[in-house]
């Protein structure tokens, strides 16, 4: 067993640079990797180098900026904090969608690219939703994730719900956020009785509500806001209309004409219950430990939301976690190699003396502690995919099989995909980011595969329009292809129209600036510039998806066998190209980007049947 003690390591720049994954991605098809650096619309950086630039950061300097940085550090208390008290909640939120939001090295690019080709006008549009806090702030739209506040990296942090300053808007996102420190009081839907009851007892409960005083910090009230319990507070950011009045989300119009709405199940019923995408009703149990002394039972809310998305980041930095904020900053953890082992025994007996580290983690003993940690959200990351998993195969499923026509002339058949949901369409949200694909493959009697849909291409793309290697020539388009991610369609140059990856026109009228139209969006009941074709499922409907095997392809009776798999990814790989000119946060290349992208695409329902050619008849009735 390898001693655990301090040794030295000479830290090597060129090996770190080497291992900052070089821009190989596209490159075989004339398309350079977004530069490592790239400057943003307001003279920021979003892209990091991890080489000497990862080292520590040096302690903190006495300037005139001092009590600006503290005042800020007060305004919107950090999650970190409130996890003292809150530790269930705390868990369950620190590996959701809503601590992800402003992480997302694609919320980034697509805000940068969307403000580059409307010269900025765009604002903190996306900002004011992913980063209330951030906006709240006045943080700049550009700055790397690694320079932001604490609670505006944290994204629907706990004071973007628990602070919210009005129980409705009047534009998309713009939430505004109570400002305090964690004595002010927060919002809850069942008001301050209970936390009344552990103020009065000193003696169980040791808290300190004075911020002159010293002891367990927490605020000296509950406010009630009934709000939080209705489906309208969910859609203040889930219901989104962009500055040229295009509605990018509609989950709440379709929530209120579903059958859920009409039954008064909510949004919390089915996203924060026992189980998540249904409604499965609530746990019971405190809502606080304080010390080791728990609160009175009461109902609880689940705060995960399990999703369509995932995390592509480093597990030091996502899951949000109280004890690795403490450890190491962001940029730090970049630099921990976990694929290579750093901090397990094997590693550390085989490393000799000319193994070369970051500062950082010189230390031996900070490379175990390390590793302990990452376990640790290597282990939540995987119950989150299993939440995940489970939602999304309480939502999808490929239900029924045809056979339509199996003789010399082709093989045609059909599969229904249903949506087992009550709430809302699937895809819903960002529906025209969601990949919800029917991947099929029909083999011959000997195994050999005679037809695909739905398959990648190699940059891991899907055969659609915007697949490099269908625009190139290089693969065919899948003319088959079954998606139910919806599409933008924008104004082209000549006044046409096109499909685009994101909601950006290419006409020249609405650039370079974003600017009312001309025209009330009433008339044509969406903006005369843009608008959404969707594909998606209404509640309890179905889609069906056709399929032709030529019968130049069938070469016998068979027995063919086709495998049908629904998948569920994220968000498509062209979505990196088409906005990686505007810079990648964390030095991420966009083969990295894309290659985890691809990984974390799970399989949600499954179909496989025989088909025998002189069983054509039999089959299609």
């Amino acid at each position: 067993m390898t001693q655990r003690c301090r040794r030295t390591r000479k830290f090597d720049p060129a090996r770190w640079s080497a291992l900052a994954f070089a821009p190989l991605f596209f490159a075989s098809h004339g398309l350079a990797a977004a530069p490592s650096v790239e400057d943003d619309l307001l003279g920021q950086s979003f892209g990091e180098t991890l080489s000497e630039d990862a080292k520590p950061e040096p302690e903190a300097a006495v300037s005139p900026d001092l009590h600006t940085r503290i005042f800020k550090e007060s305004r919107f208390p950090r999650a970190d904090e409130c996890a003292t008290c809150h530790p269930r909640q705390y868990r369950e939120w620190s590996v959701s969608h809503h601590a992800y939001a402003q992480l997302s090295p694609f919320m980034l690019s697509m805000q940068g690219a969307t403000n580059l080709a409307t010269s900025a006008t765009n604002g903190d549009f996306c900002l004011r939703c992913h980063a209330p806090a951030g906006a709240d702030l006045g943080e700049p739209l550009g700055i790397s994730n690694l320079d932001r506040h604490p609670a505006s990296r944290e994204g629907i942090t706990c004071v973007t719900c628990h602070r919210m300053s009005k129980p409705y808007r009047k534009i998309s996102g713009r939430l505004g956020i109570d400002s305090g420190d964690i004595f002010d009081p927060v919002k809850g839907p069942s008001g301050n009785a209970e936390l009344e009851r552990v103020l009065a007892d000193s003696s169980t409960y040791r808290v300190n509500t004075d911020r002159n005083d010293v002891g367990r910090a927490v605020h000296a009230r509950v406010e009630p806001f009934f709000e939080m319990t209705r489906p309208s507070f969910c859609g203040t950011c889930h219901e989104v209309f962009d500055p040229v009045g295009l509605r990018v989300h509609e989950m709440l119009t379709e929530y209120r004409n579903s059958p859920a709405a009409k039954e008064g199940t909510t949004c919390n019923d089915c996203h924060m219950g026992r189980e998540q995408g249904i409604d499965s009703g609530y746990e019971h149990g405190p809502a606080a430990v304080v010390g080791r002394q728990e609160s009175a039972d009461r109902k609880l809310t689940n705060h995960f939301f399990a999703g369509p998305d995932y995390s592509v980041l480093h597990p030091g930095m996502f899951p949000i976690n109280k004890r690795a904020n403490d450890f190491k900053t962001l940029r730090e953890w970049l630099t921990f190699d976990v694929e290579a082992g750093w901090g397990t025994d094997e590693f550390e007996d085989s490393a000799g003396d000319e193994t070369s580290f970051p500062t950082a983690w010189e230390s031996i003993d900070d490379r175990y502690e390390a590793r302990e940690i990452i376990e640790g959200q290597l282990e939540l990351l995987d119950w989150a995919k299993q939440q995940r998993v489970a939602a999304l195969q309480r939502g999808l499923v490929l239900s029924e099989f045809r056979v339509t026509r199996a003789n010399a002339d082709g093989l045609d058949f059909e599969i229904d995909v249903e949506n087992l949901t009550k709430g809302h369409n699937l895809p819903t949200g960002f529906d025209a980011e969601r990949v919800f694909v029917i991947q099929v493959e029909v083999a011959d009697a000997d195994g050999e595969v005679i037809f695909r849909s739905g398959d990648r291409d190699p940059n891991g793309d899907l055969r659609d329009e915007f697949s490099l290697y269908v625009q190139n020539g290089e693969v065919p388009l899948d003319e088959q292809l079954f998606n139910l991610q919806a599409s933008f369609i924008t104004r082209n140059v000549r006044g046409g129209e096109k499909e685009a990856v994101a909601p950006i026109s290419h006409s020249i009228s609405p650039l370079l600036f974003v600017r009312p139209p001309t025209r009330p969006n009433n008339v044509y009941g969406r903006p005369k510039i843009v608008r959404k074709h969707r594909r998606g499922i209404e509640p309890l409907g179905h889609r069906t998806a056709h399929y032709h095997v030529s019968g130049d392809v069938l070469n016998g009776s068979g027995p063919y066998r086709i495998n049908a798999r629904f998948i569920s990814q994220s968000v498509p790989v062209n979505l990196v190209h088409g906005t990686m000119h505007a810079g990648l946060d964390y030095g991420m290349t966009p083969r990295e980007l894309a290659q985890r992208l691809v990984d974390g695409a799970v399989v949600v329902s499954q179909l496989e049947f025989d088909v025998d050619l002189q069983l054509a008849a039999n089959s299609a009735e």
